[in-house]
């Protein structure tokens, strides 16, 4: 089903809106195996249905970067959750591949505090009574669903963590990770300021980017979790400044189904 979501949110980030009875003919299923998996995929925030069409929201919506490499910031989450143990305090940025890594804590650790300053994320985990959740308060940005601003910075102040997860829209050799928005990139500096160590989720093709604001210094992170296919100058340029990289493969998109489902 996983692998049967991501083709479903290929097809989507390709479109942006898409009959379902078209996605079900395109994905060789029936539209009642269509709508089921259309329903768990809206539950999760990921994308919207309206009057027999499904839809993802714009390019800052955390939905649809949730759908955009789904497979491979699904397993980036599977590993960086591996260095979370039960009952410690997170901090947890905004970002696509942090949500699905709130996502994986609630499955699969008990006895965490989520701090969060992403209202998606509080949402995203919402059913996960095991889990302490806190919302840091803020201006409210609408498209990405995060609060930001002085009074997050102040909020901030009240908490110290060991582990700080951060998502990323780029990089650049002189500096370390970038990102597109300054306030935004004043909540992680002051973020990264409460924890111990800054971990950076982030599929490889942003080392091909370099955003537009400073976000966090190489050597102040400790571990990057990304994929294979991160550039080989970039990784050895991260691990001569002490930065441990763990990566997961690259997924291929596999055919869709061949057998009708139902």
């Amino acid at each position: 089903m996983i692998n049967r979501h991501a083709k479903i949110l290929e097809i989507l980030t390709k479109n942006q809106r898409i009959e379902v009875s078209a996605l079900a003919s395109q994905l060789e299923v029936s539209t009642v195996t269509i709508r089921k998996e259309l329903a768990a995929l809206e539950e999760q925030g990921i994308l919207r249905r309206e009057h027999g069409y499904a839809v993802i929201g714009s390019i800052d919506d955390v939905g649809r970067r949730m759908a955009y490499h789904y497979e491979i910031k699904r397993r980036i989450a599977q590993a960086a959750v591996e260095t979370i143990q039960d009952g410690e305090a997170v901090m947890i940025e905004s970002g696509s591949c942090c949500a699905f890594l709130a996502e994986e804590i609630s499955k699969n650790r008990r006895d965490i505090t989520v701090i969060t300053n992403s209202a998606f994320i509080v949402n995203h985990i919402r059913h996960a009574t095991h889990l302490k959740i806190v919302l840091l308060g803020g201006d409210y940005q609408g498209d990405s669903q995060v609060l930001v601003g002085p009074v997050t910075r102040r909020c901030l102040e009240g908490f110290f963590t060991d582990k700080l997860f951060i998502g990323v829209e780029g990089f650049t050799e002189s500096f370390g990770f970038t990102g597109r928005d300054h306030r935004r990139a004043e909540t992680v500096q002051a973020m990264t300021k409460q924890a111990q160590q800054v971990m950076v989720l982030t599929e490889s093709e942003k080392f091909s980017r370099h955003g537009v604001v400073e976000l966090v210094r190489t050597k102040d992170v400790a571990i990057l979790f990304t994929d294979d296919n991160i550039p080989g100058a970039k990784e050895g340029l991260l691990l001569e400044q002490a930065v441990q990289v763990h990566k997961v493969p690259a997924l291929t998109q596999e055919t869709p189904g061949r057998h009708r489902s139902e």
